[in-house]
């Protein structure tokens, strides 16, 4: 039988159909954008999100010819660290609030008043950070208690959308664990935190593995998709493990670059890990449950290339911006940007920093401030791969997978910086990919993510690093560190 691994991101939602053995057969994609209704908010209309489904599944069955009773299982993964909010008949109670979204910084600073952000840390892996669900679920319960006391779930994204497809209410391991409720140790839900944070983690439904069947599309479902009822769901994952899965790391000593609209940087290790140098990156689930995954859960990446592209080039592709980039030289003729452009995970976890361009002279172009993004951007991957290697995880075999796989310009750049060979994947559909596979384990196609990653991850090109560079790139990475320790007193004052 035939599977549909979907991936809905920040500004859009890609869909892949594959058959029994592995292939893809169809393609399709929907764009969608957030909206910034106040400084540091970032919502996203429900029904937008549902549009594009249905388009999307729509677009695959009839490019490709497959009836809709072939169509064996569905596997969803979806943006991290974002609530929706339903009440009992299902329907979204309010936008959703994603991941880019800093609005409940003064929760957590109440809530750091009942316990140690140490404790949180020791418990779930994660720092206590205004990014993550339990934070935004405390804003809904402050600002908006009528919604809260009437609500049946307030579910991760992906959730959501399995809830839409089949009316349950599930969450895999690894979004369970991006939650500041769930004991990252022992995999299961925390009675210590629930009690801090005053909030019943069952909310956010029953967990489970990634690849497990939670049931068949609805009726209702299955009419607006255009499938039948007999078409199963698993319970799905985040993106950025299931970018993870689609890029080949299911087992450890394997670190992987997901660029999209954020960049998570995730190392795999067969037990926790804990960064107990300075809580840089965080300890989370895979979503192969054999393992975890030792990740920062991404600055924002894509979404300062897009803003730069719109808001300063203005012009309606990439390829103006690779070309600039690529006349101005490493350094960037001394402009440094800070990729903090909704908060900072990287260097540091700051809620309160602010994107920045800094070193502008007169004698600067668009084509310098145009490199320093791509280079600021992947001085933050260098931040994160410090770091592993700091803690004891190998980071020898380093995989790119998203957006930043179409530009050779940037990966080169990557490879150069970090002095390391870095893989592409073939597709930079990693996450569509890595849907189908947990799909396909589920369908029986494959006996496990194992099998399904030889069947289905195709490597492309692998950027050696050019040692001559290096010490260019160390110079340049200097300045951006001591920038950013100089501008995080500003940006403390400023928007706290």
């Amino acid at each position: 039988m035939y599977v549909i691994g979907i991936d809905l991101g920040t500004q859009s939602l890609k869909g892949i159909l594959v058959d029994a053995q592995g292939k893809i057969v169809s393609e399709a994609n929907c764009s969608h954008d957030p909206i910034y209704p106040c400084p540091a908010w970032a919502e996203q209309v429900v029904a937008d999100w549902l549009h594009s489904f249905k388009k999307v599944v729509h677009e695959l069955l009839e490019n490709s010819g497959v009836a809709p009773e072939e169509i064996g299982t569905i596997g969803m993964d979806a943006i991290n660290d974002s609530i929706v909010v339903i009440d009992h008949d299902g329907n979204p109670m309010m936008n959703s609030i994603i991941w880019l979204d800093r609005r409940a910084e003064e929760e957590i600073k109440e809530i750091e008043k009942r316990v140690s952000s140490e404790r949180v840390f020791e418990i779930t892996g994660l720092n206590l950070d205004s990014s993550h669900t339990a934070a935004k679920m405390l804003w809904v319960k402050k600002y908006h208690p009528e919604i809260y006391e009437n609500c049946k779930n307030i579910l991760n994204v992906a959730s959501f959308m399995v809830h839409w497809m089949t009316g349950e209410s599930v969450v895999d391991y690894a979004q369970a664990s991006a939650s500041m409720l769930y004991n990252v140790t022992q995999k299961c839900w925390d009675e210590e935190m629930a009690k801090v944070f005053g909030i019943d983690p069952q909310l956010l439904g029953k967990i489970g593995k990634p690849e497990e069947v939670c049931g068949h599309l609805t009726e209702n479902s299955a009419r607006e998709l255009g499938l039948t009822t007999k078409t199963k769901v698993i319970i799905g994952t985040g993106d950025e493990h299931s970018a993870c899965v689609g890029s080949g790391l299911v087992k450890p000593g394997m670190v992987c670059d997901i660029t999209g609209t954020a960049e998570p940087v995730a190392a795999v290790s067969d037990k926790p890990v804990f960064d107990k140098i300075g809580n840089l990156v965080e300890t989370h689930h895979h979503a192969d449950a054999r393992w975890w995954l030792i990740e920062n859960p991404g600055f924002v990446s894509g979404g300062s290339t897009r803003w730069f592209r719109d808001n300063i080039v203005r012009y309606d592709n990439y390829d103006i911006m690779n070309v600039m980039a690529e006349t101005s030289p490493i350094g960037s003729n001394g402009v440094v940007f800070l990729p903090c452009m909704q908060g900072a995970m990287t260097p540091t976890w700051n809620g309160n920093a602010r994107g920045t361009f800094t070193g502008l002279t007169l004698n600067n172009t668009f084509d310098d401030m145009a490199r320093s993004v791509f280079e600021g951007i992947a001085f933050g991957l260098r931040d994160n791969v410090d770091r592993f290697e700091e803690i004891g995880m190998d980071c020898s075999n380093v995989r790119i997978v998203g957006g930043s796989t179409k530009s050779p310009l940037w990966c080169q750049m990557k490879a150069d910086l970090l002095g390391k060979p870095m893989t592409a994947t073939k597709s930079a559909e990693g996450a569509a990919i890595g849907a189908a596979m947990l799909a396909g384990v589920a369908e029986g196609n494959f006996k496990d993510l194992d099998e399904a990653a030889e069947a289905m991850v195709e490597l492309g090109r692998t950027y050696e690093p050019d040692l001559n560079k290096k010490a260019l790139y160390d110079e340049a990475y200097g300045r951006y560190k001591d920038c950013y320790a100089s501008m995080e007193a500003f940006f403390d004052k400023c928007y706290s």
